[in-house]
């Protein structure tokens, strides 16, 4: 006489087997993502460990990661004899002020593109998006010809005209404004005798405080790291944004690498406090953007 199918073994066998199979893809999966951050991370250990290096041991070969004789002359040698703080202070009013206007202009037009539809505003929104994969730098002289006729060739606001209005900004607010924002909310507001302005100020941009702090860092890091505008447009050495600035440790035949490594690992710290800050804000704005239709 046979016996009878085990089935809840089979079962529990199957389960097992399944579970088994999850942990080790997800062992593989991590070891590999990890191997990966340390090679996305070793440029910049690098650097920090060259800042504290002589150019002797600079030179070695092969290159060591942690210095033998940490020294502190490649940093002080950049405070003393470069404008480095300038250059950070330059560049944090110019990012501040640019984020600002980035975040008040988005919030604007994305707020008036999806919540007031019509075939122009259609056709201008077409229009904000195909300057989007226009090059800066098909655009860029025609802009300096203006920024020198109105006479604001190497201050703040010359800078500034370059970077006031952000099109993935207005994309990216319009699309959180259509299906985050429900129209029933705002016409709640309208009926209770709301105006418009009550209405953007005091329910949308609370709603929109999550992508709207991922706008800011993007704008943030946008302007921290602009370099051919400022190039062009600032002529004076106190005049310089930081990436202009640390250009000129590179020369035609040499690099200064332990001062540039040294200006380097002090301009990454306003980066990485911004982003630690408001890396939650980020990730939950660009998660949430509704690009679905």
């Amino acid at each position: 006489m046979t016996e009878a199918p085990n089935f809840a073994y089979d079962e529990v066998v199957g389960d097992r087997r399944l579970r088994l199979k999850a942990l080790v893809t997800n062992i593989v999966i991590d070891a590999f993502l990890i191997a990966f951050s340390l090679v996305m991370l070793l440029p910049l250990v690098f650097l920090v460990g060259n800042a504290f290096k002589t150019p002797q041991e600079i030179l070695l070969w092969p290159p060591t990661v942690i210095p033998h004789a940490p020294t502190l002359d490649n940093f002080t040698s950049v405070l003393s004899e470069t404008p480095l703080l300038r250059w950070i202070g330059n560049s944090f009013l110019f990012a501040c002020l640019s984020t600002l206007s980035i975040m008040a202009t988005s919030a604007i037009a994305g707020y008036i593109l999806g919540k007031f539809p019509s075939k122009i505003l259609n056709v201008v929104f077409a229009i904000i998006l195909a300057t989007a994969i226009i090059p800066f730098e098909v655009y860029m002289i025609p802009l300096y010809f203006q920024v020198k006729a109105l006479g604001a060739l190497d201050s703040l606001w010359g800078l500034l005209i370059g970077y006031l209005v952000m099109s993935f900004g207005i994309f990216l607010i319009r699309q959180n404004v259509i299906h985050s924002i429900p129209d029933e909310l705002l016409e709640a507001a309208r009926i209770d005798g709301a105006s418009e302005f009550w209405v953007f100020f005091y329910i949308v941009l609370p709603l929109l405080r999550g992508p709207l702090a991922a706008l800011g860092v993007l704008a943030f890091f946008q302007a921290w790291t602009a370099f051919t505008w400022p190039l062009i447009v600032t002529s004076t050495k106190t005049s310089y944004t930081i990436e202009v600035g640390l250009a000129l440790f590179q020369t035609g035949f040499t690099v200064d690498v332990g001062r540039l490594s040294a200006a380097s690992s002090i301009v990454l710290i306003p980066s990485i406090t911004l982003f630690v800050f408001l890396r939650r804000q980020f990730v939950q704005g660009v998660a949430t953007t509704g690009l679905k239709d």
